[in-house]
């Protein structure tokens, strides 16, 4: 969250931020903000005066009595105090709880860098790798590649969990995994990251304090207790979710940062508001795997760790051979959380178009502060809140998506990228 004394005295930034990210409804929640933390401090100084005048109404009461005198005075004037003070204390407990619930609503600010624009067709292209692929045939879909070669079932997925699931099977199957497992040996083995294996369920307050709440509430899957009941348990819609919350109230030591983490996990979605958007295949499904990328830096290093980043989840699309671009994204399409995104996005010759296959985004200090990470940059220094970033490293179904649509065969097959085959136990081919 954004820190109240910066937005007190930045308040014409935020609005300005709220403008470039097309917020301009929650204009009225920085005022109401802006007037509960007046409110409040106009609060204070009458409290800690009454406080202090009660202290010292209580010493003369005790004296009074000490001395058998009549304090019925003091003490009727202690009554009153105190009831003032129970006043103003709920008052303020009124204000804070406020307060605190605009802040967790306000979004991150924007990085000076990030492009100004009023939706995703102002998305900057910052460079391309790789050459599309050309066919002397019709290229098809990966829905209709994959249902050929009998690795994925629609049908049967929707069977099973509903709209929007797929079941992958065979050597669909083996090729998921062995997306996974080439991933997570790059960014550990060469990209230096910690592997991480987390719970998928998250309770509220990580998924607070990461960002998705309580902004996307309406996207992420609730457990239930019972019928009436829910124990405020979620499926965790990303691995950031953990990884964010991993050091959760802690103080870290300078020395150690930059810290990075990746882990693997099954990502779950609504998608709410999504429907009637790329209903068929694996574009848009609300259970999906994931390798994230996530680290703790210091705040002059972010940026720097921010391209790193990036370069890292290049690398995984440039060992699969496939064509991609990287976008700046801009103000309007940056998400809450953070202050600079980069999409990398990958060609899908059978959809004819760039989809997105990973963000990486530096929040700076907005999850730190949310999750009350802090870190002591020297012995005896002051701590202060690190920057974290996260990044895909990136998701499978998409990238499963490009294999199959840029690697088909005019028979119908698909040959499996090199990087691939010997996670495939040698398989070059489907079909």
């Amino acid at each position: 969250m954004l820190d109240l004394k910066y937005i007190r005295e930045n308040a014409d930034k935020v609005r300005e931020m709220l403008r470039n990210r097309n917020l301009s409804d929650s204009l009225s929640d920085l005022d109401k903000l802006l007037e509960c933390d007046e409110k409040r401090r106009n609060i204070l100084p009458e409290l800690e005066q009454l406080r202090h005048k009660r202290n010292e109404v209580s010493k003369q009461i005790g004296a009074l009595k000490r001395e058998k005198k009549d304090a019925s005075k003091q003490i009727e004037d202690m009554r009153l105090t105190r009831d003032r003070i129970q006043e103003l204390e709920e008052s303020v407990r009124s204000l804070d709880e406020s307060i605190r619930e605009i802040t967790l609503g306000l979004p991150n600010m924007l990085h000076s860098s990030v492009p100004i624009g009023a939706d995703p067709s102002e998305n900057v292209v910052v460079r391309t790798w790789g050459e599309k692929p050309e066919f002397d045939f019709e290229p098809a879909p990966h829905w209709e590649i994959g249902e050929t070669l009998g690795i994925l079932d629609f049908e049967r997925g929707a069977k099973l969990a509903g709209s929007n699931f797929v079941l992958y099977k065979g050597l669909g199957a083996r090729l998921e995994r062995a997306l996974i497992s080439l991933m997570l040996d790059l960014h550990t083995n060469k990209h230096g990251y910690t592997e991480i294996l987390p719970p998928y369920i998250g309770n509220r307050i990580i998924l607070t304090g990461s960002g998705q709440l309580p902004k996307f509430e309406d996207q992420v899957y609730q457990c239930d207790k019972g019928i009436d009941s829910k124990d405020d348990l979620f499926l965790i819609p990303t691995a950031e979710v953990p990884l964010a919350n991993y050091h959760s109230g802690e103080i870290l030591n300078g020395d150690d940062l930059p810290l990075r983490y990746t882990a693997f996990t099954p990502c779950f979605r609504r998608e709410a508001g999504a429907y009637g958007k790329d209903t068929r295949g694996l574009v848009r499904i609300h259970q999906f795997n994931k390798v994230e990328m996530f680290k703790y830096t210091k705040p002059e290093d972010s940026y720097e760790e921010l391209e790193s980043m990036v370069k890292d989840a290049e690398e995984v699309l440039q060992l699969l051979e496939l064509p991609y671009q990287v976008t700046s994204l801009c103000s309007a399409d940056v998400s809450a959380a953070m202050a600079k995104t980069y999409d990398i996005e990958v060609w899908m010759p059978g959809l004819n178009r760039f989809q997105e296959v990973s963000s990486c985004s530096n929040g700076e200090e907005y999850q730190a502060r949310r999750t009350n990470i802090r870190y002591r940059p020297e012995p005896g220094k002051s701590v202060e809140f690190p920057h974290m970033l996260n990044g895909s490293g990136v998701a499978t179904p998409r990238t499963f998506i490009a294999i199959l649509e840029n690697f088909q065969q005019k028979d119908g097959s698909v040959i499996i990228p090199k990087a691939l085959r010997s996670y495939m136990n040698g398989v070059e081919k489907i079909g």
